[in-house]
């Protein structure tokens, strides 16, 4: 079976990992732009970090038999600083309109605060304005955020913008926040990331809950705990729990394919060869 990863941070990923994810089916990743673990002082250092995952990221991932693709945005984590966030937006067309990528993500709220949402709310008018798809990250469930305030806000936000919602995911959606996923008819995400986010059986039980149509599943790997065979691993849990093969392609290949399709760059390359690390050259 033929896997495309919809949400996974390559960047902070080994050849291992590639390796590994080739081996397990996974032909397609797309990564959108995320905190690298620092807070960034410079807008030329996040035009930089664009430059890399659009480009220097696809040509690794090319070598393990993957093609990869990139959304670009700031982050929700890196919006509090709004005086950067917006030179760093001001300088972002070259990155919108490279040829990779597909959206404008993940944005949204990290702590709901006032400035995340200005540049939240700018982000989401340029999108539209552009046509472009949009990826938007919900909040951790922490003892002063709640996940579901912050999807209600965002819901609230994508109502006032009146734009196209087949052409937007919320991400990151827990048993708090599907039903409101679902209602505002977005694509709906789910994220099956070890403590922050959902284990194997939640994910499958929501999944029971709400169906397969208009959703998506992620690892959202990163330098966290985390693991970029997560999905094989999902198709693994949904067959034993009843759900059949067509099911299963639906929700890992035919979903994610058909979402990002929309951006009119989304043709990927299913039959790329996988290059035996011993001959690479630096």
């Amino acid at each position: 079976m033929i896997i495309i990863e919809p949400h996974i941070h390559m960047f902070s990923r080994t050849t291992e990992d590639y390796q590994a994810m080739y081996e397990q089916g996974i032909r397609v990743a797309v990564e959108p732009s995320f905190w690298l673990g620092s807070t960034r002082r410079y807008a030329g250092t996040f035009w930089d970090y664009f430059q890399l995952i659009l480009e220097f990221e696809r040509q690794r991932a090319e070598r393990f038999g993957i093609d990869h693709y990139a959304n670009i945005a700031v982050n929700p984590k890196e919006a509090e600083n709004v005086a950067l966030a917006m030179e760093t937006i001001d300088g972002m067309d070259p990155y919108w309109n490279h040829e990779r990528c597909l959206a404008v993500g993940e944005i949204g709220y990290n702590l709901i605060t006032p400035n995340e949402e200005k540049v939240f709310q700018r982000q989401l008018e340029i999108a539209k304005e552009r046509n472009m798809l949009i990826m938007i990250h919900t909040p951790h469930d922490t003892p002063t955020v709640s996940k579901k305030k912050g999807t209600e806000r965002t819901i609230d936000l994508l109502n006032e913008l009146n734009y196209d919602h087949d052409r937007i995911i919320i991400d990151h959606n827990t048993e708090a926040t599907m039903d409101l996923s679902r209602k505002a008819d977005v694509w709906a995400g789910m994220t099956v990331y070890p403590y922050s986010k959902l284990n194997p059986e939640r994910a499958i039980d929501i999944l029971k809950k709400w169906g397969i149509e208009k959703t998506m599943v992620n690892s959202s790997a990163d330098w966290g705990v985390s693991d970029p065979t997560t999905l094989p691993k999902i198709a693994g849990h949904m067959m034993n729990n009843g759900f059949g093969m067509k099911q299963i392609e639906r929700l890992l290949f035919d979903n994610p394919m058909n979402f990002y399709k929309q951006s009119g760059k989304f043709n990927p390359r299913l039959d790329l060869p996988f290059v035996p690390p011993s001959t690479y050259q630096r």
